[in-house]
């Protein structure tokens, strides 16, 4: 996969306010199908991702750091999981399966509890979850996460989605006195297959098996 970056000078006027403004960049990554704000090249990680069902994904770590604070962006590909947790199902005795809850199907569930169980990762952190609600970009569904570090009182500002089998989580944590993160939460967008940003004109959410569009007459 071959992100592309790509400067926006819309994006750069619009934070010409801040100290970090001039290292801000419109990143893209037209095979993972997002585009997002970065403060600079972000510095990539590959990585792996066990999902609620224990397959072990591939996954990149997009990361950055300025005086703001951190910011990153994990995106984990679920594509394989279909391959990964039938192959496994073929392995176990019939009671091995009732007891795991892996059975041919559940590779599905896997796939639409990605961002309610990417979500729960946060409660095993030493920080106070101040905020979680439900979200929007650019009409995919997903959640959003706010967090205070009870350490140093940085803030975490968290959000997840899953969009064309890919489960992405943006993360900005910011130094105690530094305003959220707004610009880098707001931009993270969607890609179609040639690259072009595009708004859904209904809500998405991500099924595993989405039903055939009707036939017209």
């Amino acid at each position: 996969m071959r992100p592309m970056l790509l400067l926006s000078s819309v994006l750069v006027l619009a934070l010409a306010g801040t100290s970090d403004a001039q290292d801000w960049t419109e990143f893209s990554s037209p095979d993972e199908h997002f585009t997002i704000v970065f403060p600079g090249q972000p510095t990539v990680t590959e990585t792996t991702w066990t999902s609620q069902f224990s397959a072990v994904l591939p996954a990149r770590v997009y990361s950055a750091a300025v005086a703001s604070g951190r910011y990153s962006v994990t995106v984990v590909d679920y594509n394989p999981i279909e391959r990964l947790l039938t192959e496994r199902s073929r392995t176990l005795p019939a009671l091995d399966q009732a007891v795991h809850v892996y059975g041919t199907g559940y590779w599905k569930t896997d796939v639409r509890s990605a961002v309610v169980y990417a979500g729960s990762k946060y409660l095993e952190r030493d920080a106070k979850i101040t905020a979680m609600i439900s979200s929007f970009t650019d009409l995919v569904a997903g959640l959003l996460l706010e967090l205070t570090n009870n350490a140093d009182q940085s803030r975490t500002f968290v959000s997840i989605y899953m969009h064309e089998n890919f489960l992405v989580i943006t993360e900005a944590t910011v130094t105690k006195g530094y305003p959220p993160p707004t610009i880098f939460q707001q931009s993270l967008g969607w890609l179609d297959k040639n690259g072009r940003r595009i708004r859904y004109p209904s809500i998405q959410h991500n099924e595993p098996d989405p039903p055939e569009p009707p036939t017209r007459p």
